[in-house]
């Protein structure tokens, strides 16, 4: 194992934080909105990295999804319902964490925001090759 191994498995590990924190705050506080949503976003964000770093292509410190995918194209062809799922969880970056910013969001947007960030997991690591973390 190398040191970018390493540091992949360190992107994968803080994003399943932040998924997990996600189903967590679903199933005992629904309510949280922002923060469900923020955290589902912040996942899908850590393991696009972790693809990134697996691939050896930099990035700018960002938290824009498709920015993020955009670069993967330099190795992978990422399909257009990939990019619509990073779309729908761009908006619950960062900004949404702020009074200014609330939304609302029903429990089956919700539910499809882990889904999004489960089948990113998914694939992140399939294509990293990762047994164990």
């Amino acid at each position: 194992m190398n040191v970018n191994d390493d540091h992949i498995k360190e992107w994968i590990n803080k994003a399943d934080h932040d998924l997990g924190s996600a189903k967590l705050i679903f199933l005992h506080i629904p309510d949280y909105f922002d923060t469900i949503a923020f955290h589902c976003q912040q996942a899908v964000e850590k393991y696009i990295k972790a693809i990134l770093v697996y691939y050896e292509i930099d990035f700018q410190r960002s938290h824009n999804l498709i920015y993020l995918l955009d670069l993967l194209t330099k190795k992978l062809e990422i399909s257009e319902e990939r990019y619509d799922k990073a779309i729908l969880l761009n908006g619950f970056s960062v900004q949404i964490r702020y009074p200014d910013r609330t939304i609302y969001l029903s429990n089956e947007e919700l539910a499809t925001a882990i889904e999004i960030a489960q089948d990113f997991r998914a694939f992140a690591v399939g294509l990293i090759g990762i047994k164990s973390l």
